[in-house]
């Protein structure tokens, strides 16, 4: 049974790595990797998504990208901080409440005490009823809406018990009076390649893989008795089983004759884009963060990273970088800004807020990402469901973030990988036992 994977990103690469065999990867691109990619210019290293780092509860998918890695690794530990009020404050914030003023931390504690919100039916209800009314219009709802380019009333909450794991008392109550805490300590350590970014473990896992075509753009997939045919236009492949980690929507587009109740399905779903503007600081050391967080309104990016500090092999000696993200959409008119006015903006905001100096800029760059993050809109598990329905039943497996429309990090689509491989192995095994 030959499988054809639509997609070479890490999801894509995952499931070629444990399928072995009988497979090919279709990907649209010069070079694998999708949003795990890397640029590499004077010196620098920066990842297109921003920061990329290696962590997870669990252990599988780690220990499969640390040995894929070989010795090309560094453990990190993590020194977030969130700018408020023109203090660095300890990341999570409710793990940071004793650098605030000391009205805000006493606000902050009192209405995570004294907490009366009802039971929620939206993202911002739940941020209400799960921190108390401080930590959620001090710094989680202007956060929140900020990262997601989206009203968080507008957003639905079965998502977030796993992803937003509510503080112990305890550890609030501690935060509040200067005991030192950790929040969120599934990713207070980290892994990351030494040399080359997120892309060298890209590449890693490439070069054990074989059957990788690039420049495979899916542009038409139909069905044609037993065999299923990809085709870009100028080339076509036969497949007996599809396995598409490609985003919905270009997947969707590449299928005819898709009902209008599943075409109105996925016109609802909901997106973010990202820009990521990557500096060069010929200064060294800025300073030793692995991220900084902003929910001022009036500075574009909600994010920044630091990757001098996931490695020092990212910079070349003697200089600093940053990476900032800002998540935007088509036509919201910050897509659209030209790359030269988005670098001003960052740099004179992080000037002005002393995070650097703008005559030490020696490096700029913007990268644009067309798909990076999935929004948990109300109407999302309807039409997720009826849109899976309907390519599991026409045969078509979907695995990865924009492919299963799932906010996923890097272990969890190395784990839907892997369990996809499981699947189909199966599959492969029933059906030679039903041929003999």
């Amino acid at each position: 049974m030959k499988i054809g994977i639509l997609g070479g990103g890490l999801t894509g690469l995952t499931i070629a790595f444990f399928l072995k065999k009988n497979y090919e990867i279709l990907e649209k691109n010069e070079e694998c990797g999708g949003l795990c990619r890397s640029i590499q210019e004077n010196g620098f290293t920066f990842d297109y998504g921003g920061a990329h780092i290696i962590f997870s509860r669990n252990k599988k998918p780690v220990n499969f990208m640390v040995k894929t890695l070989g010795k090309n690794y560094v453990r990190g530990r993590r020194n977030n901080k969130i700018f408020f009020k023109e203090k660095f404050v300890k990341y999570p914030f409710e793990n940071g409440l004793s650098d605030l003023p000391k009205v805000d931390t006493f606000e902050c504690l009192y209405y995570y005490l004294k907490n009366n919100s009802t039971k929620p039916n939206n993202f911002k209800e739940w941020i209400y009823y799960t921190f108390g009314k401080g930590i959620a219009e001090k710094y989680l709802i202007p956060y929140n809406d900020k990262i997601w380019n989206y009203d968080t009333e507008k957003m639905s909450l079965h998502w977030v018990e796993g992803r937003v794991p509510k503080p112990p008392l305890e550890d609030v109550i501690k935060s509040a009076i200067g005991i030192e805490t950790e929040g969120y300590t599934h990713q207070l350590y980290f892994y990351y390649p030494k040399r080359g970014g997120i892309q060298a473990l890209i590449n890693a896992m490439e070069d054990k893989v074989s059957n990788v075509f690039k420049n495979f753009e899916v542009k038409r997939i139909e069905k044609n008795g037993n065999k299923w045919i990809v085709s870009n236009g100028k080339e076509k492949k036969e497949f007996e089983q599809l396995v598409s980690t490609i985003p919905l929507f270009d997947l969707t587009n590449a299928i005819d004759n898709i009902p209008k109740k599943i075409l109105n399905a996925i016109n609802q779903l909901r997106y973010n884009s990202l820009i990521t503007v990557m500096l060069g600081i010929d200064k060294p050391k800025i300073n030793d963060f692995t991220a900084i967080y902003f929910p001022n309104k009036n500075f574009l990016p909600h994010r920044v990273g630091f990757p001098m500090n996931f490695s020092e092999y990212n910079v070349p000696q003697g200089m600093s970088s940053l990476v900032a993200e800002i998540t935007a959409n088509s036509g919201d008119g910050l897509w659209e800004l030209n790359d030269e006015k988005i670098i001003e903006h960052v740099v004179t905001g992080l000037n002005e807020m002393k995070i650097l100096n703008k005559k030490n800029v020696c490096y700029s760059r913007v990268i644009r990402s067309k798909y990076a993050y999935v929004v948990y809109n109300l109407g999302y598990l309807k039409n997720i469901k009826i849109i899976k329905e309907y390519l599991t039943n026409i045969g078509i497996e979907l695995c990865g973030r924009f492919s299963e429309f799932e906010y996923l990090n890097m272990d969890a689509c190395i784990e839907r990988g892997m369990t996809i491989v499981e699947k189909l192995n199966l599959e492969r095994r029933m059906k030679c036992e039903n041929a003999i």
